[in-house]
């Protein structure tokens, strides 16, 4: 491997990449288990299943030409992430596993995603975090590589920092509705080092949680004036319901009490 650039895909079969997908791959089996619906997405990372614990009938993987020759055992939609192949308001869930921070331009990418899905509908973003020890490391390393210092993650697009991702997220009506952290083992390689260093996930968890190498956003797209429609018997008892409330406004007659009608 080159001590200048680590690719994207050797670094995901590094000793960090492999932490990094399990913690991811954890939060999204617990965040899409229960994401209803009829058609999800995935944009990148072949080697995440982020969809495997969803129950959605219609499931699809989205790749661009940077994965082409490469072993990709799960069959795919080969397109850009900023011209997707699917209509207006037509998935209900879209994943983007680190897709955003690699594409050449992550303003369309997310603007595409708010086009192809429906109102209420999901994304879920996963992400580096610039303000962690993984981010900071980076940051040094591109400062000393005039002196052949290591970059430690990957040298390909733009690491997007969340509060800045919430921001572009509010602009196209979209509502974060979790967001998480995680991995605060330093910026070590190799598998012994990171498992010495464990303990600290529990501890940043606690302690510093903001601070975590990786971050995990799942936002709602909201359409400003949209009525859901409800189940028809739903509407009903709603009925029923106002016309017993309505039925029980007027004052009930005391126990023995008679009325006098006027001539």
């Amino acid at each position: 491997m080159s001590d200048e650039i680590i690719g994207l895909h050797h670094w995901f079969a590094s000793a960090p990449g492999r932490y990094l997908l399990d913690w991811e791959q954890a939060r999204l089996d617990a965040a899409v288990a229960d994401m209803f619906g009829y058609q999800a997405l995935q944009i990148g990372l072949p080697w995440l299943d982020g969809l495997r614990c969803n129950r959605m009938p219609q499931r699809w993987l989205v790749l661009d030409e940077s994965y082409l020759g490469l072993d990709v055992a799960a069959p795919a939609l080969w397109a850009q992430a900023q011209a997707l192949p699917f209509a207006d308001n037509s998935l209900d869930l879209v994943l983007l596993p680190h897709s955003l921070e690699h594409s050449h331009d992550p303003h369309a990418a997310l603007r595409e995603v708010a086009r192809v899905l429906v109102p209420e509908g999901r994304v879920v973003v996963c992400g580096i975090n610039p303000a962690s020890l993984w981010g900071l490391r980076q940051l040094r390393a591109h400062w000393g590589r005039r002196w052949g210092w290591r970059l430690y993650l990957p040298d390909e697009g733009q690491f997007i920092a969340p509060w800045r991702l919430r921001d572009w997220l509010r602009l196209l009506d979209f509502e974060v509705e979790d967001a998480q952290f995680g991995c605060w083992r330093p910026a070590v390689r190799s598998a012994g080092w990171l498992q010495h260093w464990s303990w600290l996930d529990a501890a940043g968890a606690r302690w510093w949680p903001i601070l975590g190498a990786a971050y995990f956003m799942v936002a709602v797209k909201r359409v400003h004036g949209m009525r859901l429609l409800e189940p028809a018997w739903r509407q009903h008892r709603r009925r029923l319901a106002a016309t017993a409330a309505l039925a029980r406004r007027g004052k009930a007659p005391l126990a023995g009490q008679r009325f006098h009608h006027k001539d």
